[in-house]
């Protein structure tokens, strides 16, 4: 960090040159800029009289203080600046990757098609606002990368109250503590050229996606899927790639072939499926196809997010090289695969690769809430809600042996302000990926629309917390806050209506409460109908997998390895699918595991004497020889809640 006195010095020469006659920088250009004098404290830390200082031209315009400095020029930081602004506050916008364009992931790292947040009964966009003004600016559901860059620039050019510093090289909040309060005042900003300064700030939005800001300034966080017992497990990272040659007689050929197919589908712009690259066989153990998602561009080209890469920390630079490195050595392989299989595909070649990765997970804020996955499950609406989200909770594989799963498909859930409000931190809110959402829901909520949905709303709490004299952590407790900001957001073009919608048909069921056990270790799927199969018989090896796929949430508590209950032969594994599930092997599946000692065909007495296993769970299976899933959630349920276990809670609370 910057020492105290370089940002005074910093802060005296951007004073001076205002006072010289510098013309601020709007959304509308940059001036250049003048000769000052400043001590030679700005290079050695000791007064010894005034030398020249030349202001860079990039620095022209750039203020000493701003209302909110917005940092991270991803979509979700371009909706904050664009609603900080728009409520009359002044507004720096900034990043510290050196990126020279707006937009992020949608530009940079080539994310060309958007996961929309529809609501199920009418399919209705449920994010409006600065998102659906972006929207509409776009060719679609996939659009041309150039498109959303000069989207996204026209409507920031379009706010006066908006300063843009890019490129930077590196930033840092500057975090002062008011007896037992930390509040970050601003920001250490160091250009391009190595120039550092300090801008003081209001507010600050954290809009990276790592989360860089938040974690520099000392909240808390978990890092992937860290809370759920798996510290090292994140999503995969994508390396998305162009293809050359997508003409119009190409894209007639893909939808030709996609046409019917259960799982495939395509638009003008979009096209999804060829799921026979799952059966690619990569040349690197780091490296795994998956079925194409293919995003048309204007120009005969299209762009495919496809190629998984594995064990890359996000946080470390010369790890996500390496990765970017890994997926360029392995598409030329994967091109070729295309084009000897696939006759439409056949005459496209390989156009590069996007100039950064799409990183999927890394940290997960603590904040005042952490949206958990029965919020989604049970579709709840949130006092403080600012978003809205449906999109199905998508887990990309963390490792090559990995499939993903989909968890199941919300109707529509809301998040909270309180989710992008830090703990123990003030005068920082956080937006994207980042925010304060547990590894599962943030499968569904680390969507754009959501993102852009919540910095819109960080942008316009800047201004309410300003106008009543509060702070972020006291106003997401203020019910009168929080109504004066959802007024506020519907006046700009938000629908933030509380609802309630009906039970789904899983609440209802008698083993509701196991499946909300499994499901938070994210143990089961119900893909995009929500069939978790609860009457379906349950197999011993479905159930074994309930247990392996826990242990290392519950550690030392579970101390067997999974190979005394899970069958290594696979002979006997497909036996074992096809028998039921008795009661007593369930019994014994539960006991091996947590290395409890019994006597041959003891292991239900065993767990009953422990006050393992309950009576009101036993007498709620209908057949003791045949269990069924949710019969076996049940059970599951029991010996999750005797070592600790609770499942979240959800309330609009």
């Amino acid at each position: 960090m910057i020492r105290k006195w370089l940002r005074n010095a910093a802060a005296t020469a951007m004073a001076a040159f205002v006072a010289a006659g510098g013309v601020f920088a709007g959304g509308a250009g940059v001036a250049s800029a003048g000769t000052l004098s400043q001590h030679a404290e700005w290079f050695s830390g000791q007064p010894v009289g005034p030398v020249p200082l030349q202001v860079p031209a990039q620095l022209a315009g750039i203020k000493t203080e701003y209302d909110v400095i917005v940092a991270g020029t991803d979509p979700e930081g371009i909706a904050a600046a664009l609603s900080a602004a728009r409520n009359g506050l002044s507004v720096l916008l900034t990043d510290g990757r050196g990126r020279t364009t707006l937009g992020g992931l949608m530009t940079l790292g080539w994310l060309n098609t958007i996961d929309l947040n529809r609501y199920s009964p009418d399919g209705s966009i449920l994010n409006k606002g600065i998102f659906s003004e972006w929207y509409k600016m776009v060719e679609g559901d996939s659009f041309d990368v150039k498109t959303a860059a000069s989207a996204f620039q026209r409507l920031v050019d379009a706010e006066p109250n908006i300063d843009v510093l890019m490129p930077v090289r590196s930033m840092e909040p500057v975090v002062e503590s008011f007896g037992q309060t930390k509040t970050v005042v601003g920001m250490e900003l160091t250009t391009k050229d190595g120039t550092e300064l300090f801008v003081r700030a209001n507010a600050v939005i954290d809009a990276t996606q790592d989360g860089d800001v938040f974690a520099a300034a000392g909240v808390p966080f978990t890092f992937g899927r860290e809370d759920i017992g798996q510290a090292d497990a994140r999503m995969a990272v994508t390396l998305v790639y162009r293809l050359n040659g997508v003409t119009p007689a190409v894209w007639s050929g893909i939808r030709e072939r996609l046409r019917g197919k259960k799982g495939y589908g395509t638009t003008t712009m979009s096209a999804w499926g060829y799921l026979e690259f799952y059966q690619y066989v990569p040349s690197q153990p780091q490296v795994k196809m998956r079925g194409l998602n293919i995003g048309r561009q204007n120009d005969n080209t299209a762009l495919v997010n496809a190629l998984l890469l594995f064990d890359v920390d996000p946080l470390d630079p010369a790890s996500v090289q390496a990765g970017i490195e890994a997926g360029k050595k392995e598409l030329p392989l994967v091109v070729k695969y295309m084009q000897s299989r696939f006759p439409e595909l056949s005459k496209l070649t390989l156009g590069g690769t996007a100039p950064e990765p799409y990183i999927r997970e890394s940290r997960h804020m603590l904040g005042e809430y952490r949206l958990n996955i029965i919020d989604l499950l049970e579709n709840k609406d949130k006092w403080d809600r600012i978003a809205f989200g449906s999109y199905p909770i998508d887990l990309q594989p963390t490792s090559p042996s990995d499939s993903g799963n989909i968890l199941f498909k919300p109707i529509k859930y809301a998040v909270p302000f309180r989710s992008i409000v830090p703990q123990k931190v003030d005068g920082l809110l956080v937006v994207g990926r980042a925010a304060s959402f547990d590894t599962l829901p943030h499968g569904s909520a680390r969507t754009i629309p959501v993102g852009m949905a919540a910095g819109e709303a960080a942008g316009a709490a800047v201004k309410v917390a300003k106008e009543r004299g509060i702070t972020f952590r006291a106003m997401s407790k203020d019910k009168a806050a929080i109504l004066a900001l959802q007024n506020r957001l519907n006046a700009q073009g938000m629908d933030l209506k509380p609802y309630t919608l009906p039970l789904q048909s899983y609440e209802k069921h008698r083993t509701y409460s196991g499946l909300k056990t499994v499901l938070s270790f994210g143990l089961v799927s119900g893909k995009y109908d929500n069939d978790f199969r609860l009457d379906e018989r349950a197999n011993p090896v479905e159930y074994g997998l309930l247990y392996a796929g826990s242990r290392d949430y519950f550690g030392d508590k579970m101390p067997t390895h999974p190979s005394l209950w899970y069958p290594a032969d696979q002979t006997l594994e497909k036996q074992l699918r096809a028998s039921p599930l008795t009661l007593e092997n369930a019994a014994l599946i539960a006991a091996t595991a947590l290395g409890i000692e019994f006597q041959p065909n003891g292991a239900l007495a065993a767990l009953k004497a422990r006050g393992i296993l309950k009576d009101v769970t036993i007498s709620g299976i209908k057949n003791a020889n045949a269990l069924t899933v949710g019969e076996s959630y049940m059970v599951f349920r029991d010996v999750a809640t005797a070592l600790g276990f609770r499942a979240a809670a959800s309330s609009v609370n």
